[in-house]
């Protein structure tokens, strides 16, 4: 099991962006010291407060620029040609995976709401599928070959030499986000990474990593040069001495509003049952024990680092191979989040992550050396 965190840039009503970037800097530095092993960071467009965070290339650039072994992880680039042609993706990642030696994931999608994907001109959402589908195939293709020319629906290129080649070899590992269950058995036939989440316990997500892994064991012809077998999922964590003060000032940290922004925004990812099907919805903030009812049903992360631990147990158990926590999509100030990083460090993931070495990096070796071979 290996953990990572997500640069959101939520940017609540009383913040700012400024301010809100410094924070995420910090967070970054600080998991990275901590032995965190990757750095997530989404692209979004237009969403206002839910996620100001559209130029994940520049933010993750300045990561590696001032960490050390973390890997830099894009979750994801919309890779629709309307909104980045993936020539100039290709090119972007290419250049990032030189500059961090190696140290960078390429996670992929098509947008998660009709607010960007009608804000760059696209039709419909239907229509995204296709064109990240398009774009998926060809940008190893682009790493590969010497010369690339390409005729297809969305996009055209003209035989040109693409550059830079990747740093990585072959490439840096691929990745898709997922939140519909047809996505997940799509992405473990293509042999690429599940980059998924949770609002509420582990379990929720049991069957989406079972239909990956068996999709994956099926996977013959990877759409990379390799497959990248590893589903990641995406939570909220708050790690501190006393599980209680945690739990205060969780239920306090305005949690349930970014909820509320998370489905008034993303209206491509299915609402749970209890909530309207469309329209604005109310959560209410979670009690300290609201909090711990939860962590005893698997679905909190908040407490002391005994009780964290319980519940990643049963993230293990149902096959995730990443936990992600997105520090910043609350409101707490920075001495505690600071706290919860440096202390989950020291006494939650040595006992869960004792290899020094990333799993994507394992996966890229072994692949170079069956071809060695």
């Amino acid at each position: 099991m290996e953990f990572g965190i997500f640069s959101h840039m939520h940017v609540p009503h009383d913040d700012t962006e400024h301010a809100r970037f410094l924070r995420e800097l910090e967070i970054s530095e600080a998991a990275d010291a901590a032995g965190f092993k990757y750095d997530w960071a989404p692209e979004h467009h237009f969403l206002e407060r839910y996620s100001h965070q559209p130029a994940p290339e520049v933010y993750l650039s300045w990561v590696a620029a001032r960490t050390k072994r973390i890997h830099v992880g894009h979750a994801i680039v919309n890779i629709t040609a309307p909104v980045n042609h993936p020539v100039r993706v290709a090119e972007r990642i290419a250049t990032m995976d030189h500059l961090s030696e190696g140290r960078v994931e390429f996670g992929t999608g098509r947008g998660s709401s009709s607010a960007e994907w009608s804000g760059f001109a696209i039709p419909s959402a239907a229509e995204t599928k296709p064109m990240w589908q398009e774009a998926i195939e060809q940008i190893p293709r682009m790493w590969r070959e010497e010369y690339y020319a390409y005729e297809g629906k969305y996009f055209r290129v003209p035989r040109r030499w693409i550059t830079p080649k990747p740093y990585s070899k072959p490439h840096p590992p691929l990745w898709v986000a997922c939140s519909s269950p047809p996505t997940f058995t799509l992405a473990g036939e293509l042999g690429l990474g599940a980059l998924c989440f949770t609002t509420g316990t582990a379990a929720e997500v049991a069957d989406h990593v079972r239909n990956y892994k068996d999709a994956i064991r099926r996977c013959t012809k990877p759409i990379g040069e390799y497959v990248n077998d590893h589903i990641a999922v995406t939570t909220n964590m708050l790690c501190l001495e006393d599980g209680d003060e945690a739990r205060w000032l969780y239920s306090r940290a305005r949690t349930g509003q970014f909820l509320e922004y998370f489905y008034q925004w993303l209206d491509s990812v299915p609402r749970p049952p209890q909530l309207p099907k469309e329209g604005p919805v109310r959560i209410h903030e979670p009690t300290p024990d609201d909090l711990v009812a939860r962590l005893r049903r698997g679905g909190s992360l908040v407490g002391a680092p005994e009780e964290i631990a319980e519940v990643i147990k049963v993230y293990e158990r149902v096959g995730a191979d990443q936990v992600i926590f997105a520090p910043l999509t609350m409101v707490l100030d920075q001495q505690y989040v600071l706290r919860s990083i440096e202390l989950f460090g020291k006494r939650v993931i040595p006992t869960f992550d004792r290899d020094p070495v990333h799993r994507t990096t394992r996966q890229r070796e072994a692949a170079l050396a069956a071809r060695a071979a």
